[in-house]
C-alpha cells in the first residue's frame, strides 16, 4: 500500500464560512473587478462593492420570504453571473444550495427536490419554470412543501431576483449578519448531487470548510495561475458541477476575475474578446479544438504541415517531461530547431483560438489522452491535469507548473493524503473530502474505510507523489478466460481518431473484447471534405466501406498498447449519437456506461452472435 500526502499551507477560523472570503476580497478592495458580465456592449466589470451589495439585497429578500439557517433552496440553470449571485445570495441567508443541471428530465428534479427537502427553486428561464412547476404539481409532496419557483431572467410578471430583493427591504443588516454567521466550516453549504452514471443521484454534503478550506489552499498551490497581475478566467462548464463551483469560491478567494459564458456556439467568441489567463477545461474541449485546428490546416492544403506540427510538439513535451523525470536532457538541437520554427508559424494559431493569453489550463472532470496532453503542452498552453470527484470537492490532487507530469493527475492538492490500496482503488482523506451523503446512511457505511472516503477508481502513486488513474473498479471487464480489461486506455485511443465521437468497449464474460463506436457528425463531415467527397449522413455512414476501414485502423491501433487477449476483435457502429439528452453522458461529459451498454443490448449481443 502506498500513500502520499501535502501538508495544510493555510487554515481557517471554525467559526468562519465560505461567505466571509466575499467580505475579506471586499474589505481589500471594494472596486477590484470580482466578475465581468457580457452586455450588449462587451464585458462589464462588476467590483467587489457592487456584487456584495447585490448579494446582500437579495439574501433579505430570502429572509423576508421566511428562509430560516439551513434551509435548502434549488437552483437550475445553465452557468450564468445570476447562478453566482443566487448562491452566494442563499449562503449569506444562511442557506444551503442544490444545484440541478438545466438539462436534467423531470424525474430527476423530483428526486433532487423531494430528496433535498427544497422549499424554494431558482430557474433561469421560462421553459425551466414550467417544467419544475409541473413537477410541483405532480407530486403531493412537493406541492405541500414548496414556496416558489423563482425566475432568474426578467419577463414583467413572473416572481424575479429582483422582486425578491426589493421585498427584503425591511430586513435590517444586523438580522442578515445573523443568518449570514450561524453556519461554521462543519456545517453543510450544499447538497450536490452526483451525475449519476450509475444508479439514482446521491445528495453530497459539501460544508463551508470544504470550500473555504480548498479555495485558500489551492491559492496558495497554484499561485502561478490565481495571483498574477490581471489573472483572469472564462468559466464555461456547468455550475451545477462541484468542479465548476469549487473553482469559482477559488477565484473569489484569490481575486482572479471571472466571467461566465454557456454554450459552445458562443465559447469561442467569448474567449476571443475576454481573453482568459488560465482556463478550465474538459478533455471534450480539447479534442475540438485540435481537430478544428487539423481541419482547417487540410482545407488550406496545409494538412502534411500541420502533422508535422503536430509530431514536433508531442516530441517536444514528452522530452521535456523525460528530462523532469530524470531520464534525458531534454529536447535536442534538432527538435529545438523545427518546434521554435511552428512556435512561429502555427501555434500561436492554435493559441488564439483559446483567446491568445491563456497562459495554463487545468484539465479535469475525465481522462486527458497523453497524445493531447504533450501536443498541447508542447503547442505553449501548458495542462494541468487534476482529479477528483463530487465527494472531495473537485480537486484532491493536481499538477502543478513547477512539479508536472504528463500522464498522471499530479500530487495531493494541500491538506489531502492518498493512498492507494492492496486491490488497487484510490482512497482519499483530506480538506475537500465531504461530510457524507444526504439521507443515505448505508451509502456512507459502504464508503468510508479506516476514515479514508473510497473512490471506486484505480490508480497507482509514483515514487515522487505523483497520481495516475487507471480506471474504475465497476468498469473492468472479466473476459470468460478470465483476463482483467481496463476500457478506458482503449476508449481514449479510438476516440481521438478524427471519425469517432466515442467508444465503448464491452465483452464481460465474453470470449473476446469488442466495441460500441458512434461517429462524431463534425468529425465524418470534415474528414470527407479533406477527401473530396461528398458530404453522408451518419445513417448511410455507419456501413460505408471507407469509413469502417478508417475506423478499423483506429482500433487496430488501440489494439497496439494492449496484449491479444486485452484487444478488440470486433466493433460496431452505431447510427446515434452519445449525449447529454439521450441519457448516455453525464452534464459533465462522462460518458454512462450502463446506460449505453443497457440501452444497445441487441447490438451487443449481434457481436457475439
Amino acid at each position: 500500500m502506498r500513500e502520499a500526502s501535502t501538508e495544510l499551507l493555510v487554515g481557517l477560523d471554525a467559526a468562519s464560512n465560505v461567505t466571509d472570503l466575499l467580505l475579506e476580497r471586499h474589505a481589500a478592495n471594494p472596486a477590484h473587478a470580482l466578475y465581468r458580465r457580457k452586455g450588449p456592449n462587451g464585458w462589464v466589470d462588476v467590483p467587489a462593492g457592487k456584487f456584495l451589495q447585490d448579494v446582500s439585497a437579495l439574501a433579505k429578500g430570502l429572509i423576508a420570504g421566511g428562509l430560516e439557517p439551513g434551509d435548502t433552496v434549488a437552483v437550475m440553470s445553465a452557468t450564468s453571473y445570476e447562478w453566482t449571485l443566487v448562491d452566494f445570495a442563499i449562503w449569506f441567508a444562511g442557506g444551503v444550495t442544490v444545484p440541478i443541471y438545466e438539462t436534467s428530465s423531470a424525474s430527476q428534479v423530483d428526486w433532487i427536490l423531494r430528496d433535498a427537502g427544497a422549499r424554494r427553486v431558482f430557474v433561469q428561464d421560462h421553459a425551466t419554470a414550467e417544467l419544475v412547476s409541473g413537477v410541483v404539481a405532480g407530486s403531493a409532496t412537493l406541492r405541500d412543501r414548496l414556496v416558489n419557483v423563482i425566475r432568474m431572467d426578467y419577463d414583467g410578471e413572473a416572481p424575479h431576483l429582483a422582486s425578491v430583493s426589493a421585498a427584503g427591504a425591511g430586513v435590517s443588516d444586523a438580522e442578515l449578519e445573523r443568518q449570514r454567521s450561524t453556519a461554521g466550516l462543519d456545517d453543510v453549504a450544499s447538497l450536490v448531487y452526483t451525475s449519476g452514471t450509475t444508479g439514482s443521484p446521491k445528495g453530497c454534503e459539501i460544508t463551508h470548510g470544504n470550500f473555504a478550506l480548498v479555495a485558500r489552499n489551492i491559492v496558495a498551490f497554484l499561485p502561478e495561475l490565481l495571483v498574477q497581475d490581471q489573472s483572469r478566467t472564462l468559466m464555461f462548464l456547468p455550475l451545477a458541477h462541484v468542479l465548476a463551483r469549487a473553482v469559482q469560491v477559488v477565484c473569489l478567494s484569490a481575486g482572479a476575475t471571472l466571467g461566465h459564458t454557456q454554450g459552445a456556439a458562443q465559447l469561442l467568441e467569448d474567449l476571443g474578446t475576454f481573453k482568459p489567463t488560465f482556463l478550465l477545461v474538459v478533455p471534450r474541449i480539447f479534442e475540438k479544438v485540435r481537430a478544428t485546428a487539423a481541419h482547417k490546416a487540410a482545407l488550406a492544403g496545409k494538412g502534411r504541415l500541420f502533422h508535422a506540427a503536430v509530431a514536433a510538439a508531442i516530441s517536444y513535451s514528452t522530452e521535456q517531461d523525460r528530462q523532469s523525470r530524470g531520464e534525458g536532457s531534454g529536447p535536442g538541437f534538432v527538435l529545438r530547431v523545427r518546434h521554435g520554427l511552428f512556435d512561429r508559424l502555427l501555434y500561436p494559431r492554435l493559441r488564439q483560438a483559446l483567446g491568445g493569453q491563456v497562459g495554463y489550463t487545468v484539465s479535469g472532470a475525465s481522462h486527458l489522452s497523453l497524445e493531447d496532453a504533450h501536443f498541447f503542452r508542447g503547442a505553449g498552453i501548458p495542462v494541468l491535469e487534476g482529479y477528483g470527484l463530487t465527494e472531495t470537492t473537485a480537486p484532491c490532487t493536481a499538477n502543478t507548473p513547477t512539479r508536472t507530469r504528463v500522464g498522471s493527475v499530479g500530487i495531493p492538492i494541500p491538506g489531502t493524503t492518498i493512498r492507494v490500496a492492496q486491490d488497487g482503488e484510490i482512497l482519499v482523506k483530506g480538506i475537500g473530502v465531504f461530510k457524507g451523503y444526504h439521507n443515505n446512511p448505508q451509502a456512507n457505511a459502504e464508503a468510508f474505510v479506516d476514515g479514508f472516503f473510497r473512490t471506486g477508481d484505480l490508480g497507482e502513486l509514483d515514487p515522487d507523489g505523483f497520481l495516475t488513474v487507471t480506471g474504475r473498479k465497476k468498469d473492468i471487464l472479466v473476459t470468460a478466460g478470465g483476463k482483467n480489461v481496463a476500457p478506458g486506455p482503449l476508449e481514449d485511443t479510438i476516440r481521438a481518431h478524427q471519425l469517432v465521437g466515442h467508444a465503448v468497449v464491452v465483452g464481460d464474460g465474453q470470449k473476446f473484447v469488442s466495441a460500441l463506436i458512434t461517429l462524431d457528425p463534425d468529425g465524418l463531415a470534415d474528414w470527407r471534405s479533406e477527401r473530396g467527397m461528398q458530404p453522408l449522413e451518419r445513417q448511410a455512414a455507419v456501413t460505408d466501406a471507407e469509413v469502417l476501414a478508417a475506423v478499423q485502423e483506429a482500433v487496430d491501433h488501440a489494439n497496439l498498447s494492449v496484449s491479444k487477449a486485452e484487444s478488440i476483435r470486433r466493433f460496431t457502429l452505431l447510427d446515434t449519437e452519445f449525449t447529454v439528452e439521450s441519457g448516455h453522458l453525464t452534464p459533465s461529459l462522462k460518458l454512462k456506461r450502463s446506460a449505453v451498454v443497457s440501452d444497445f443490448d441487441a447490438e451487443i449481443a449481434k457481436l457475439y452472435a
